[in-house]
């Protein structure tokens, strides 16, 4: 079910967050899941408009009610919401959508509210926003610290190598569509890349992995280009 406080989400500059406690998601099977709006979206990322998988519907209908404000919660109420899901709960922030903070800005106090809201549970989710400011990063480093995992998405095998070495976050990033399957791959700087399990098997899911979910990790998890923008996503992750 998907929960709506349309008031309250029109209020936050970076606006609604849509929590659902049961996805239909294939991929990431019957975990809760959240969706920010796209203001959240860094437009430094390669990928807005140009391959972002969450733009293929069904996600994309979901994310522009969310974005609209037609459905979601203001920050505080879905706040509540997380604080509220069982002990222990994986679930996962962002099926699409970025962390708070309007653009290539990280709303530090926001990503710190949420880490505390989620003590307790395990939350996981991804940023592609750029963190160039040392109180995002330490914001980051606070939440993979304090059992709220934020893995730094990178745009190439080398990007990823620039971003394990900030030392804040375990490290995704995307692959070519022509990457298939179980393989063994590194990054330039030999750091050891995983293929995201639940792109080649149907019996894994996030629900089932939990990878994603380990802020301890040092593999790169590795994820194929996909969705209505393969061909496009696949041609930057090659650079």
């Amino acid at each position: 079910m998907t929960m709506t406080n349309a008031t309250t989400a029109a209020a936050d500059a970076d606006g609604a967050v849509g929590f659902t406690l049961n996805s239909r998601n294939g991929k990431t099977g019957p975990l809760p899941v959240s969706t920010s709006s796209r203001v959240t979206c860094p437009p430094s990322c390669p990928f807005m408009g140009n391959g972002c998988y969450a733009d293929g519907y069904p996600l994309r209908g979901h994310w522009d009610l969310v974005t609209n404000g037609q459905r979601g919660w203001g920050f505080d109420g879905f706040l509540r919401q997380v604080a509220a899901l069982p002990e222990g709960q994986v679930w996962r922030h962002n099926q699409a959508g970025d962390l708070p903070g309007v653009g290539d800005r990280l709303d530090a106090r926001k990503a710190r509210r949420l880490t505390r809201a989620n003590k307790g549970r395990r939350g996981f989710t991804f940023t592609h926003k750029p963190l160039t400011r040392a109180a995002e990063r330490a914001a980051v480093a606070h939440a993979n610290a304090n059992g709220f995992t934020i893995n730094l998405s990178a745009n190439t095998l080398a990007h990823a190598d620039e971003l394990a070495a900030l030392a804040i976050g375990p490290v995704v990033v995307v692959l070519p569509a022509t990457i298939a399957g179980k393989q063994t791959l590194t990054t330039p700087a030999g750091r050891r890349v995983v293929v995201c399990p639940a792109t080649y098997r149907d019996d894994v899911t996030c629900a089932s992995c939990k990878l994603c979910a380990v802020p301890t990790r040092s593999v790169v998890m590795g994820f194929p280009a996909h969705g209505i923008g393969t061909k496009k996503a696949s041609a930057i992750a090659a650079a």
